[in-house]
C-alpha cells in the first residue's frame, strides 16, 4: 500500500479507531492506523460516541456502523463466500475471468479500479493473473489491507498475496500517472438502485455509507479506456443502462448482472 494522503472521512459521521482491551499488538496497530488516517483512538467505553469505528480484534480489523443500522464490515479471503468462489468458481471458464481475457496459458495484467471488498480482484490473483486494486475510500483501504496482510500468513494463501498489490487513492489520478500500462482495467462502480448483489445487505448498507453511488463513474470509464492496454470491463447490474451510454464491444451476460467490454 503506498502513502498517498488519504482521503477525509465522511463528514457527516464520527470516526476513530479502537481495538479490544488487554493486547498490546493490537492497540499499537491501532495507534499506527489512528495516526495515519488522523483519527482518534478511543478506548472500549468511549466506542458508542462514534458513527464508526475501525476496531482491531483478534480476528483483524473490523469496521462498525453505529447507531439504529448497527453492522459490521471485515474482510477475510480465507472462509466464506470468497474461499467458496475461489475452490468453486469454475475457474478460467467462469465469465468474470472470459471478461477480463484469461485464456489457456494467457493471465492478463488487471488493474481494478474500484476494489471495495476486493473479492474480485482476489479471485483474478487466484487464476494466475497480477492484479493491482485501487481503492478510494481509505476506510476500506485499511481493512484491504488488513485482509491482505493476514491472507500472506496462511499458507494456502501466501503465493496468491504476491499477486496483489494495494494504492489507496483516486482511480482517475492514479491511471493518469501509470508508467507500465495494464492490458485489462476492470470497474465495478456502485449503483444506486441494485436490487440484487453479492453483499449482503449489512455490507452494501456501509458501503453505500462510506462512498455513495459512484458518480464520477462516467469519467472513471473515459480514463481507463485512455490508459488500457486491450480492454475495459465494466460490471453492471442486469438492465442497467451503459455507463454514458456508451456501446460495448460486447457483453458476457449472467443472471442477475452483466460484463461490458470495451475492446481498445
Amino acid at each position: 500500500m503506498n502513502d498517498t494522503p488519504l482521503l477525509p472521512p465522511p463528514s457527516t459521521l464520527s470516526l476513530a479507531v479502537s481495538c479490544v482491551e488487554g493486547n498490546p499488538i493490537l492497540r499499537e496497530n491501532g495507534l499506527k492506523l489512528a495516526k495515519k488516517l488522523g483519527l482518534p483512538m478511543v478506548a472500549s467505553a468511549e466506542k458508542e460516541q462514534n458513527d464508526l469505528l475501525l476496531i482491531y480484534t483478534e480476528t483483524g480489523l473490523h469496521l462498525q456502523l453505529k447507531g439504529k443500522t448497527r453492522g459490521t464490515l471485515h474482510i477475510d479471503f480465507s472462509s466464506g463466500t470468497m474461499a467458496y468462489r475461489r475452490l468453486h468458481g469454475g475457474g478460467i471458464k467462469q465469465p468474470l475471468a472470459r471478461a477480463v481475457g484469461i485464456k489457456p496459458g494467457k493471465r492478463p495484467s488487471i488493474i481494478d479500479v474500484t476494489a471495495g471488498l476486493g473479492n474480485d480482484a482476489f479471485l483474478l490473483a487466484t487464476l494466475g493473473c497480477k492484479v493491482c486494486m485501487v481503492e478510494r475510500s481509505p476506510l476500506l483501504a485499511a481493512l484491504l489491507q488488513d485482509g491482505l496482510e493476514r491472507a500472506a500468513s496462511n499458507l494456502g494463501l501466501k503465493e496468491i498475496v504476491t499477486n496483489i498489490t494495494l494504492i489507496q487513492g483516486d482511480a482517475r489520478i492514479i491511471l493518469g500517472n501509470l508508467e507500465e500500462i495494464p492490458e485489462t482495467i476492470y470497474m465495478d462502480p456502485m449503483y444506486p438502485h441494485r436490487r440484487k448483489s453479492a453483499l449482503n445487505k449489512q455490507e452494501m448498507r456501509i458501503i453505500r455509507c462510506i462512498v455513495g453511488a459512484d458518480e464520477d463513474a462516467g469519467e472513471l470509464l473515459q480514463a481507463a479506456l485512455l490508459r488500457a492496454g486491450k480492454r475495459v470491463v465494466v460490471k453492471r447490474p442486469k438492465g442497467a443502462p451503459q455507463i454514458n451510454d456508451q456501446i460495448p464491444t460486447h457483453v458476457i451476460s449472467m443472471k442477475n448482472s452483466r460484463y461490458d467490454v470495451y475492446m481498445v
